[in-house]
């Protein structure tokens, strides 16, 4: 679990990232996921965007996202979902240590 000043962190970290999914009318699925998946192992930290004509509530989805790549969900503002994985192989983030 990430710690309220590593969130902070983190989502200071994203405020710059566009999104580079779209959750739309179909909602979540294992393809996505799977995309997401790879996504987190190359950046880390990335924003995902539920569109309008999505019909599942934004705090499922972005439950559903973060359960579904086992990513922790750093923010739900909006429409946009910001998740975050730390990576096995290109670690880039230093998250601020506890305490």
């Amino acid at each position: 679990m990430l710690t309220g000043k590593q969130k902070r962190f983190l989502r200071s970290q994203a405020h710059h990232l566009s999104p580079i999914f779209q959750v739309g009318k179909g909602g979540v699925n294992e393809h996505m996921l799977k995309q997401i998946q790879e996504a987190l192992e190359v950046r880390e930290l990335i924003k995902i965007s539920i569109l309008q004509n999505c019909e599942d509530d934004k705090q499922e989805v972005a439950e559903q996202l973060a359960n579904g790549t086992k990513a922790e969900l750093v923010q739900l503002i909006g429409l946009t979902v910001v998740l975050y994985k730390a990576s096995k192989n290109n670690k880039k983030i230093e998250l601020p240590t506890r305490g």
